[in-house]
């Protein structure tokens, strides 16, 4: 007799926007569309959806709360209560999609809790204290009231540890931080890469390229630096975000900045650059894995992520001081190995992270750990 199908339930954080945890989510409805969405929060716009299969998230009370469309963040003290509400019991398995609170949704003794955890939060954790500083709450009685909160939600975030019945990682990295964090094991599936949807491009031309959100830690300002004072290397620069007023006025005549550009951009530059240059401590970082998916090697800063994507002196170069002398010197080691950097290599590579990795190896997890 044929064993029935798993009724499986999907708890993601919020769905506002398409980024890297809602990849994973549109790769878990691949495999399992017939599962249903839960989220503190569901703005996604209509434009986006296609991507979790046009479905509707049953969301929480801050849904209804004002300003939660634009300001939802400003809940997060009230998000362990929201998420703790959401009613998922009629469900044989339960998959958290988790950076901050999905894994702490309540389940009971017969069902299978699998918790996908992008990173314990950041923010309460391991950048807590650059988190006060790079938004003025280091001092001062917002700075107090910020502290506190965090400092709840860490207690909340820790006690609720347990709740996932298994821990999957996005990379080794992460594992470690929930060793570390949680004090539990996880396995490691990375996370799905679209590297179908770019092509080798045997002709590099003589520039380099990075490309993200223009945000502090992303340090841009970093690489921006780095190739001031090397005027005659060129760097094009794509993306947009807060820190783009910064990074502009240090641009020299070497530096182009493209701001944001569509994808089919962004890919012609990766499958033309020389070198795509990542100067980020990122937890698993995709976008280096799409410069490899062109055939294009990686110029990284040798923490999290990067030491699992990028190999060294086959796919590209790693530094290890996130220093302007540091990547300097990476960039004259990589263009003196220039040689040994094969196209086709790098692009066999970046397969090791394709979506259907990630949904085979996803199916073979929760049919091995919920049967």
């Amino acid at each position: 007799m044929q064993k029935a199908p798993f009724k499986i339930a999907i708890v993601h954080e919020w769905f506002v926007e398409y980024a890297g945890s809602e990849r994973v989510v549109e790769q878990l409805l691949q495999v399992y569309p017939g599962a249903d969405l839960f989220s503190v929060i569901d703005f996604m716009p209509d434009h986006l959806r296609n991507h979790i299969l046009h479905k509707k998230a049953t969301t929480t009370f801050i849904q209804k709360l004002p300003f939660a469309r634009k300001h939802y963040r400003n809940y997060l003290a009230l998000m362990p209560l929201a998420i703790e509400q959401l009613d998922v019991s009629a469900y044989d398995v339960v998959i958290s999609s988790s950076h901050a609170v999905a894994k702490g949704v309540i389940t009971h003794a017969g069902q299978v809790h699998i918790c996908y955890c992008h990173s314990p939060i950041r923010y309460a954790w391991d950048l807590y204290h650059q988190y006060l500083r790079e938004s003025g709450l280091a001092k001062g009685l917002k700075g107090f009231i910020a502290k506190s909160m965090l400092h709840y939600v860490r207690m909340w975030d820790y006690t609720t540890a347990n709740r996932p019945d298994h821990y999957i990682a996005n990379s080794g990295y992460i594992a470690r931080r929930i060793k570390k964090v949680y004090n539990r094991e996880a396995s490691v599936i990375y996370p799905p890469v679209d590297v179908e949807n770019f092509s080798v491009s045997t002709k590099k031309e003589d520039f380099y390229l990075t490309a993200s959100r223009l945000v502090p830690y992303k340090k841009v300002d970093l690489i921006v630096e780095a190739f001031a004072k090397q005027p005659d290397k060129k760097l094009i620069i794509i993306g947009d975000g807060p820190d783009a007023k910064k990074i502009k006025s240090k641009i020299t005549n070497n530096i182009e900045f493209m701001g944001y550009q569509p994808f089919e951009v962004l890919k012609d530059h990766m499958q033309r650059a020389r070198a795509f240059v990542f100067a980020a401590e990122e937890d698993f970082g995709i976008i280096p894995v799409e410069a490899q998916a062109c055939g294009t090697p990686v110029i990284a800063f040798g923490k999290g992520g990067a030491c699992e994507t990028v190999v060294e002196g086959v796919t590209g170069v790693l530094y290890r001081e996130q220093h302007v002398t540091s990547l300097i010197n990476a960039i004259i080691e990589f263009e003196s190995r220039l040689p040994e950097f094969s196209p086709s290599v790098i692009r066999q590579h970046a397969e090791r992270f394709s979506s259907a990795t990630f949904k085979a190896n996803i199916k073979a997890f929760v049919e091995e750990h919920a049967s």
